[in-house]
């Protein structure tokens, strides 16, 4: 055991994303000393479809934590969190540790069609009362199914135990570990549509809907406790490996979003609003989310949930597809040049509608172009589209709660866009709270590790460290707002499937 005091203890936070593979390092105060990012591709082998190499992410991965671990050393650092890009799907060889084919991404929408007929059938109530989840190709059971069925041998192989499932959070388990643990937590389970979300545990209804052997799935653990240790063969061995959760809730811990009424949306590739709804079970009259929230403790916790699949990705649609800009700085830079869109809207429904849509066939849409229309205009109506899309969700959480969120924690890496902050205060109409590190899912990660390790005592404690970077006011009038919104609306009503 190595002897350490608690004030020069470190944290290890793995932060497995959509696009990049990143680790931080968190000193006892909570304050990020190193972070290390490595991207990563993704491949479109057909319209909809999403696959990504898990053992490139591994390599990534790896990669990110060797360079923040030689910043403090392996051996000061008491605890390593795990979070990830959740619903996305891996399955492996169990003996050689391969994977049998290409992840496939939370965004793919390959399994659209199976989604549908499932929501068609008699089984639907089973799988939506049981799970909090609505039935689409986003979450992780559709996913398994078709590999099962699409793979030669899988399903054989898979019920003999063969073949493993995880997500992303389970795959980097097996591999820290040298394969010793294959576990997940309730907030990575409860987005596979395979765990009842009250109980916590795998379901025999949904295992037989969707088709799925008990023997490929991982054990269930709580999210802050220790799982293993970091293997001799990997950077940081040695350390424990204590807290798990998915990005989301990850960084609704990070924001110190601990109890019942607080919310937060982060900008990420996508767009998710969480708000903990405390140790009561949800449930969404809107078309929004039940799921588990990360715990410290055995009782559960939870929060509701809006996703949207396209935010920060249309940044990268307008540099890497369109070629308006250069980098995500010059998006804010050209949006501000202008007063206004000029009447253009961007739905970004490259991968259909999220929540609380949920419209799998919907496609993007740009309208409202005329000769007067310029880059900057297209690229101010990218951005407010991930604010617009943020509103839906917050109308939706009010309308399902009957209360008013009176101010929205934001992170993730398009919230230090100031014009973009600004834009969703005002369409909100509602103050928006940016905090000191927008960097929280890694944070939430290392709360969960480091209390469970002892290095922090509990959730006040690192409610403690929140701070508050800058709050945006809304500025416009209710008339300009809502005006705006129906807007909006009439161009997400052009995007929608029914109108295709």
């Amino acid at each position: 055991m190595i002897s350490r005091t608690k004030e020069d203890a470190y944290v290890l936070s793995i932060d497995e994303g959509t696009t990049s593979a990143r680790a931080a390092i968190y000193n006892a105060q909570g304050e990020r000393v190193a972070m290390h990012a490595v991207p990563f591709a993704s491949r479109y082998p057909r319209p909809g479809w999403v696959e990504q190499d898990a053992p490139a992410i591994w390599r990534a991965q790896m990669s990110a934590v060797a360079a923040v671990v030689a910043v403090v050393g392996d051996r000061r650092i008491a605890a390593c969190g795990i979070t990830n890009q959740r619903e996305t799907v891996v399955l492996w060889d169990r003996r050689t540790g391969e994977p049998i084919a290409p992840a496939i991404v939370w965004q793919c929408r390959r399994t659209a069609e199976m989604c549908a007929k499932l929501a068609r059938s008699r089984d639907a109530e089973i799988v939506e009362s049981k799970t909090g989840l609505v039935i689409d190709a986003y979450f992780s059971a559709s996913k398994i199914r078709w590999l099962l069925e699409n793979v030669p041998d899988a399903r054989a192989r898979a019920g003999a135990g063969e073949i493993l499932f995880g997500n992303i959070d389970t795959w980097l388990v097996w591999k820290l570990t040298g394969g010793r643990e294959h576990v997940t937590d309730p907030t990575n389970a409860s987005r596979t549509m395979l765990m009842d979300l009250e109980t916590g545990a795998w379901d025999d209804d949904l295992l037989r809907i969707f088709d799925i052997p008990r023997a490929m799935l991982p054990r269930i653990v709580p999210s802050s406790g220790r799982i293993g240790v970091i293997d001799p063969d990997c950077p940081g061995a040695g350390v424990p490996i204590s807290g798990i959760a998915g990005d989301q809730q990850a960084a609704l811990a990070g924001q110190a979003c601990f109890r019942a009424g607080l919310s937060k949306n982060t900008y990420g590739t996508g767009c998710f609003a969480l708000t903990h709804a405390g140790g009561r079970r949800p449930h969404s009259s809107h078309r929004l989310i039940g799921t588990r929230a990360a715990s410290i403790g055995s009782d559960p916790q939870y929060a509701v949930e809006g996703s949207v699949f396209i935010a920060g990705a249309v940044v990268q649609w307008l540099r890497d597809e369109l070629g308006l800009i250069r980098n995500a700085h010059d998006s804010e830079m050209l949006a501000e040049s202008v007063p206004d869109t000029n009447g253009v809207h961007v739905v970004p429904a490259f991968v259909g509608l999220g929540a609380p849509h949920w419209d799998s066939a919907a496609r993007g849409v740009v309208s409202g172009l005329t000769r007067a229309t310029g880059k900057a205009h297209i690229v101010r109506a990218a951005l407010e589209s991930i604010a617009f899309q943020s509103r839906d969700l917050i109308d939706a959480m009010e309308a399902d709660s009957g209360q008013s969120i009176h101010e929205l924690r934001v992170d993730g890496g398009a919230a230090v866009n100031n014009f973009l902050m600004q834009f969703q205060a005002d369409i909100l109409g509602k103050v928006v709270v940016r905090p000191a590190d927008v960097e929280t899912t890694a944070l939430g990660a290392a709360y969960l590790a480091g209390i469970a390790e002892g290095v922090w005592s509990g959730t006040e404690e690192v409610q403690s460290f929140w701070r508050v970077e800058r709050r945006f006011e809304p500025n416009i009038s209710a008339h300009r707002r809502e005006e705006m919104v129906r807007q909006w609306k009439r161009a997400v009503a052009r995007a929608r499937s029914d109108l295709q």
